[in-house]
């Protein structure tokens, strides 16, 4: 049985140090030693994928305008209709 490193209480913690940035500059720094550049150019593909989605484009628009793939932008248009982050946080 394979037993989970990361517990719930690390995620937790995640979040909380999150909370913490106070800027764009605290953010940039954060996510430059947390994630490489390929994962937050994808984090970022998937929050244009979801503005361009609430703006009523089509998945073959979104698509031809980021690039992301189909699988993505299934996942990403799911949680623009039944998730909390993206109708929040994208204007």
């Amino acid at each position: 049985m394979l037993r989970k490193k990361i517990s719930e209480k690390d995620i937790e913690k995640l979040f909380e140090v999150v909370l913490e940035l106070k800027n764009k500059n605290d953010c940039k720094a954060l996510f430059s030693d947390l994630c490489t550049d390929k994962e937050i150019e994808q984090m970022a593909q998937r929050i244009k994928a979801a503005k361009l989605l609430i703006e009523g484009k089509t998945y073959n628009e979104v698509i031809a305008e980021t690039d992301i793939s189909s699988a993505t932008l299934s996942r990403v248009s799911r949680c623009v209709q039944y998730g909390e982050g993206y109708s929040k946080f994208i204007k």
